[in-house]
């Protein structure tokens, strides 16, 4: 059965406030969207992803058995997002793709299969990677299908297959490219993007998450060039907590053991941050400077889609692993 993600904050329905006064008169209370309102103090801190899953379920309940795709599937199947998504998406009911307001109802060529809980439905996990890989910028198609390879029911194979029955032609190479590139062993968002900027720059494709023993300790790296004995890390979003910073400095200190340990060992250790794939001047330089070597030339047009502007309305921050 399947299990969405729930709202990130208590939802309050217009007609439903017991608080003895019209929502939209209470300064306790945001609109999150027409006759559908949230406890400002849940709201304000969420993060822009956040937002958008709290906007989809407040869609919910104010539409009949819809049926989300896109964007809104992918919040309600716990799938990677970027930013707050501009729209909430649907399947349309009819032949015609309708836009009201921020809900748009899409009319596909092709049928979508769907998942269902209660009253809701989302497009399948495998039709949500695949719609998502034909419109967003390609490295952020390929962080979605990397996460979704963690569902039990997803392979590249089944989404290879979907894909192949398909008749729509939009975006057809991206996904192809997508799917050829996709890799269960990524963790996170960072990691995903970073291996897609990897290979756009020019460098040899790096394994994944490669264990080591040294010292009687175990540790496990993020990427590894093992012709150049060079480690990569790519640090995403949360790592550490600025909310507890006892735990924070803990971690840090132990991250930097581990680091140490590593770099006695290995020939060469490089770590970025979430923001570096998206500047690859930067990230190139990093990658040079411990050691590694150009296999190729960059691909420029693949480089710059990491400027496309994408279906957000809110910077490109990324919900990470």
């Amino acid at each position: 059965m399947v299990a969405f993600a729930p709202s990130p904050v208590p939802l309050v329905i217009a007609g439903e406030h017991l608080a003895g006064r019209a929502p939209q008169h209470d300064k306790s209370l945001v609109r999150v969207r027409p006759g559908v309102y949230a406890p400002i103090a849940d709201w304000s801190p969420l993060a822009p992803w956040e937002r958008y899953l709290a906007r989809v379920h407040a869609t919910r309940v104010r539409i009949r058995h819809p049926v989300f795709c896109l964007e809104s599937a992918a919040a309600l199947l716990g799938l990677p997002l970027f930013g707050e998504p501009r729209h909430i998406h649907l399947l349309a009911r009819g032949a015609r793709t309708v836009t009201r307001g921020d809900v748009v109802a899409h009319a596909f060529l092709d049928s979508r299969a769907a998942v269902s809980l209660r009253d809701t439905s989302a497009t399948s996990v495998a039709d949500t990677v695949l719609d998502l890989g034909r419109v967003l910028p390609p490295a952020f198609g390929l962080a979605v299908a990397d996460a979704a390879l963690h569902h039990d029911e997803v392979s590249v194979e089944s989404l290879r297959g979907r894909f192949a029955v398909q008749r729509a032609r939009r975006g057809s190479r991206q996904i192809a490219w997508m799917l050829s590139e996709a890799d269960p062993l990524a963790e996170s968002v960072t990691e995903s993007i970073s291996r897609a900027v990897i290979g756009w720059l020019g460098y040899k494709r790096p394994e994944l998450q490669v264990k080591f023993r040294y010292e009687g300790v175990d540790d496990r790296v993020d990427f590894y060039w093992r012709r150049r004995r060079t480690i990569g890390e790519a640090d995403g979003f949360g790592k550490y907590d600025a909310g507890d910073p006892e735990s924070s400095k803990a971690r840090f200190i132990a991250e930097k053991v581990r680091e140490d340990r590593l770099r006695r060992y290995e020939r060469g250790f490089v770590r970025w941050d979430s923001h570096d794939p998206f500047h690859p001047q930067r990230l190139d330089a990093k990658l040079r400077a411990a050691g590694l070597i150009l296999e190729r030339a960059p691909n420029v047009a693949l480089l710059a889609t990491l400027r496309q502007a994408s279906r957000r309305s809110t910077p490109a921050s990324a919900r990470d692993g």
